[in-house]
């Protein structure tokens, strides 16, 4: 599923036309984002938690030369799913 696919289902399914939906969808992901980037962390009970974790500086090896090289720290996105998710893709 895509952001087209996506938004037309929660189109149809919360009674929305397609901008409406497409907004909402975009305002709930701009306000994860805008959490994440403030050291917050998301939950949503029953589906999931949204959380920034860093990662440091390490080395690395470019694998076609073996040559050692310096892989810079950054901040990711991580997903812990809720068990509601979990018990219903099992």
């Amino acid at each position: 599923m895509n952001k087209g696919e996506l938004v037309a289902s929660i189109a149809d399914n919360a009674g929305l036309t397609q901008s409406q939906a497409e907004a909402a969808l975009s305002a709930t992901l701009d306000a994860i984002q805008g959490a994440l980037k403030g050291g917050d962390s998301v939950s949503l009970v029953g589906f999931g938690t949204f959380s920034a974790n860093e990662r440091p500086a390490r080395e690395g090896r470019n694998p076609r030369t073996g040559e050692t090289i310096q892989i810079a720290a950054k901040t990711v996105a991580k997903f812990k799913p809720g068990k509601k998710l979990s018990d219903a893709l099992n």
